[in-house]
C-alpha cells in the first residue's frame, strides 16, 4: 500500500501550493487564542457552543453536526465507518471520480476497502454514467468533490441526487465541500431529502485556521452516528474550539478573503490567456493550469523566487498541470511575475 506523501514542509517563501488562505486568520482569533486561561488548557475542550457556533453558520440544527480534527479526520472517519471487511462478508468498495483529493485513496486502503476509480473526462465534466456504471451491490461510499480539487470545476447538484437515489440503501454519499465558501452553494439544504448524503466542511481553507486543524461533517443523526464512533474523543482541541467561533463571527473579514479570491482568479485567466495556457474555470481558491512540458520548470524556477506551487502531473487527467492558489492579489500578482518571465523566456 502506498503511503501519502506530504508536501515539504516549505515555510521560508509564498506558500501557493495547499490552497490555504496566505492573509490569515482573523485577528479576532488571535485574541480569542490569547485570551485562554490556564484552566481551559488543563481541561478536557467543551465542544457545544463549537458545535452551535458551526451549525448556526451552516444552517442547520447541532444534532445534524460532527465537528472534526480538521475535514481529514472525518474522511478517516466515513472509510472506518463503512469500508472495513466484516468476517465473511465481501470487501467493500469506494468509488472515486477522478482526480481528486489523494487522501479518499489512501483511508480506503488503509481500512481495507476496494477503490474503484472512475477517471476523468478531457474536459474534467462530471462522469456520471461512468459513476453510476462502477455501483455495485459492495458499494458502501462514493467520494464525491464540490468543487473538485485539483480542478475546481463543479459537480451538479443534480448529479448528487442521482447518485443518492442509485446506490444500495447501505452505501454512504460523501460530498467533500472543503472550498463551498468560495463557490457559493452547498447541498446542506438538500441533506434533508438525502439521509444517505453526508456533507464534509473544513476551517482551513477560507476562515485561515489550517493550523489550528478544525472541520465538521454534517448529515442526518444517523448517518453521522457510525462515523462518529470512529472519531476519538477530545480529538479537538481548545484553541480550534475557541478560534473557530471567532473566525466565525468576524464576517467582515471572511468577505475580504472572498474579494481577494475572485479578483486573483481573474488575473490569473487573464495571465493564461496572454501566455496561450489552458487554465479551469475555478469555484475554489485555486486555478489548475496545464503548462505542459513547462511544467517542471515553472515549479522549480518558482520555487528559486521563494513562491511554492504545485505540480499535480501524477494525478489522472492532469499531466503537465500546476495548481496554485489565488488568494490574496499581491501573493498572486507575484506567481503571474514569476511565470511571465520564466515562460515568455523559454519561447
Amino acid at each position: 500500500m502506498s503511503q501519502y506523501l506530504k508536501p515539504p514542509e516549505l515555510y521560508d517563501g509564498l506558500r501557493l501550493h495547499q490552497n490555504e488562505n496566505t492573509g490569515g486568520c482573523s485577528p479576532r482569533v488571535l485574541e480569542a487564542l490569547a485570551s485562554l486561561r490556564a484552566d481551559q488548557i488543563g481541561f478536557y475542550p467543551p465542544y457545544s457552543a463549537a458545535v452551535e457556533a458551526c451549525a448556526r453558520y451552516l444552517g442547520v440544527t447541532p444534532e445534524h453536526l460532527a465537528l472534526t480534527n480538521g475535514l481529514d479526520e472525518g474522511i478517516m472517519a466515513i472509510a472506518v465507518a463503512h469500508l472495513r471487511p466484516l468476517p465473511g462478508d465481501l470487501v467493500p468498495e469506494a468509488i472515486v471520480p477522478e482526480p481528486a483529493f489523494e487522501i479518499f485513496r489512501f483511508d480506503t486502503a488503509v481500512a481495507g476497502g476496494r477503490l474503484v476509480q472512475v477517471m476523468p473526462k478531457a474536459d474534467f465534466a462530471f462522469p456520471l454514467d461512468e459513476v453510476l456504471a462502477a455501483v455495485t451491490p459492495r458499494t458502501r461510499v462514493v467520494y464525491l468533490t464540490n468543487p473538485n480539487n485539483p480542478t475546481g470545476v463543479a459537480t451538479p447538484f443534480g448529479a448528487i441526487r442521482t447518485i443518492a437515489r442509485r446506490v444500495p440503501k447501505e452505501t454512504l454519499v460523501f460530498v467533500d465541500e472543503a472550498y463551498a465558501e468560495f463557490a457559493g452553494e452547498t447541498f446542506i439544504p438538500d441533506l434533508a431529502a438525502f439521509p444517505n448524503v453526508v456533507v464534509g466542511r473544513t476551517f482551513s481553507k477560507a476562515f485561515g485556521l489550517a493550523g489550528l486543524r478544525i472541520g465538521c461533517l454534517v448529515g442526518a443523526p444517523e448517518a453521522l452516528e457510525p462515523i462518529q464512533q470512529a472519531v476519538p474523543v477530545y480529538s479537538v482541541n481548545i484553541a480550534a474550539a475557541v478560534g473557530v467561533q471567532a473566525a466565525l463571527a468576524d464576517t467582515a473579514h471572511l468577505q475580504r478573503y472572498l474579494r481577494q479570491v475572485a479578483e486573483s482568479k481573474t488575473l490569473v485567466y487573464r495571465a493564461c490567456d496572454r501566455l496561450g495556457l489552458k487554465y479551469w474555470m475555478s469555484g475554489a481558491n485555486f486555478v489548475l493550469v496545464r503548462a505542459g512540458d513547462r511544467t517542471a520548470e515553472l515549479v522549480q524556477a518558482a520555487a528559486e523566487r521563494g513562491i511554492y506551487i504545485r505540480d499535480r502531473s501524477t494525478e489522472p487527467g492532469c499531466a503537465g498541470c500546476i495548481r496554485v492558489s489565488t488568494g490574496i492579489v499581491e501573493h498572486t500578482r507575484r506567481f503571474i511575475e514569476v511565470m511571465e518571465e520564466v515562460l515568455c523566456a523559454a519561447e
